[in-house]
C-alpha cells in the first residue's frame, strides 16, 4: 500500500476529482489506490511523484525525508531492468532467488531485465523494504542507490 498519497494531496488542497483528472483517469480508480484497494501502476506513481513534486521513496513511506523528486517524464522499461540487473548482480541474487523471493517466476524477472516488462510497483516496494533500495534509483530518477 502507497502510504502518503492522501497527505501529499490534502497538502495541495486537492480532491481526488482534482487528481485523478491531472493523472487523466477516473476517480474511483484513484480513490481505489489512495485507500490501498488497488495498487497504483509504477508509471501512474511517477506521474503522480511529478505532479506533487515529491520522491518515490517519499510517496511509499520508505523515507520520513520530504524533499523534491527530479522529474522523469516516463519511466524506461529498460533503464529499470538494467538496474535491476545491476542490484541484483551486486547482491549476487540469481534470478531464480529473486522470483522466488518474490513470489514470482524467474521469466518474469528475466522479463523485467531485459526491459521487456516494466516491474509491478509491489515488487519494487518489496525489494525497496528488504533490501534498502531506493525506487527513485530504480526508476532512474536518481543517482542514489540507498534509500535516504
Amino acid at each position: 500500500m502507497i502510504t502518503r498519497m492522501t497527505d501529499i494531496r490534502e497538502d495541495l488542497d486537492m480532491t481526488q476529482c482534482d487528481m485523478a483528472n491531472h493523472l487523466g483517469i477516473k476517480q474511483g480508480v484513484y480513490s481505489r489506490w489512495e485507500k490501498g484497494k488497488e495498487i497504483i501502476p509504477l508509471r501512474r506513481l511517477n506521474q503522480f511523484a511529478n505532479i506533487t513534486n515529491n520522491t518515490l521513496d517519499y510517496i511509499c513511506g520508505l523515507t520520513f525525508e520530504k524533499k523534491k523528486g527530479k522529474l522523469l517524464e516516463e519511466i524506461d522499461p529498460k533503464e529499470v531492468g538494467s538496474r535491476l540487473r545491476k542490484f541484483r548482480k551486486e547482491r549476487k541474487i540469481t534470478q531464480k532467488e529473486l522470483a522466488d523471493y518474490l513470489n514470482t517466476t524467474q521469466s518474469t524477472i528475466s522479463a523485467y531485465e531485459k526491459g521487456r516488462a516494466l516491474i509491478l510497483t509491489a515488487f519494487a516496494i518489496q525489494l525497496a523494504k528488504k533490501y534498502d533500495l531506493s525506487i527513485d534509483w530504480l526508476c532512474g530518477r536518481s543517482d542514489e542507490v540507498r534509500v535516504k
